[in-house]
């Protein structure tokens, strides 16, 4: 098993954020785009002229998407809005489907097909209460369930597999996916982490798997949170490499620049003990890497 990427990870030259999370590179802006939930506050950043935009909000938003023909989509507390960064202007396009006192959207992309598939968080996390729902033109279908924290969403390049995690079971899962109508299938585990142990150090716990992006060779990138590294899996589950960080609390992955090959992770300091704070004072910033092998572009949603 590998443990190095091509190079080291460096911080943007961007404030941290306390929760970075859903990163995407936008392919017409060349600019990354990612949301910092708590802090309630969308981020963008053109690295050619090292410009940094932010927009800020009432609302967690929690995921974000680039959409055809321009603007985003969010997933936020609030329910599911088309977003136009120019005006700070949101229009709905589902309300949420839960309680939003005790759970919220969370991880969320568009498929291949242009379908908005967006997973929810159960903050109070004592029961499998979430769910994940696919979204198209109009109408919001659940279409699994039985989890307590959504993430880690991904296709793979035919975009026939579906990956998808719950966070608070460790255990990242594959369904077959109908590319046609996005129906799913013969869901199953594709890789299962220990949980952590009461009072285990967190030098001794690999973490459990939060977001997570593809490469062109179908293989999975997925953060561990709380466990300080980057993984990539095989199509099969088995680990291929495994990238130490700086940081105790990745978040989530995905490829940018021109060739694909700067692969970018959003990080979380909120919540962290203060003495883990002084000693890695990347904690909240976004890393950027170059990997060997490019990922695949971002999907575009069809509003």
């Amino acid at each position: 098993m590998r443990t190095e990427a091509l190079f080291d990870p460096l911080p943007l030259p961007v404030a941290p954020s306390l929760l970075g999370e859903s990163p995407f590179w936008h392919p017409s802006e060349r600019a990354l785009y990612w949301c910092d939930i708590p802090g309630r506050r969308l981020n963008r950043f053109d690295p050619r002229i090292l410009r940094h935009d932010c927009w800020d909000f009432e609302t967690e938003p929690a995921c974000c998407m680039p959409a055809l023909g321009g603007g985003l989509v969010l997933g936020m507390r609030d329910g599911l809005w088309f977003y136009r960064p120019e005006f700070h202007e949101r229009t709905r396009l589902a309300s949420p489907p839960y309680d939003p006192a005790c759970e919220r959207f969370n991880d969320g992309k568009a498929d291949p097909q242009g379908r908005v598939w967006v997973g929810t968080l159960y903050e109070p996390k004592d029961r499998p209460a979430a769910a994940l729902y696919r979204w198209r033109r109009g109408t919001l279908d659940r279409v699994a369930g039985d989890i307590t924290v959504s993430n880690g969403l991904a296709w793979s390049p035919d975009g026939r597999t579906l990956y998808w995690s719950d966070t608070t079971s460790h255990a990242i899962m594959a369904l077959d996916m109908d590319p046609q109508d996005g129906s799913l299938s013969h869901r199953r585990v594709l890789q299962q982490f220990p949980l952590k142990t009461p009072g285990q150090a967190l030098e001794t716990y690999g973490g459990r798997p939060d977001g997570a992006a593809v490469d062109s060779e179908g293989c999975y990138w997925v953060a561990m949170f709380e466990g300080q590294r980057l993984l990539r899996l095989s199509p099969d589950g088995a680990v291929l490499q495994e990238v130490p960080l700086p940081v105790r609390c990745p978040t989530m992955p995905c490829f940018g620049g021109d060739d694909l090959r700067t692969l970018y992770l959003t990080t979380a300091k909120h919540g962290r003990p203060a003495a883990e704070l002084a000693r890695q004072p990347w904690a909240g910033c976004v890393l950027a890497m170059r990997v060997a092998v490019p990922g695949l572009p971002v999907n575009l949603a069809l509003i």
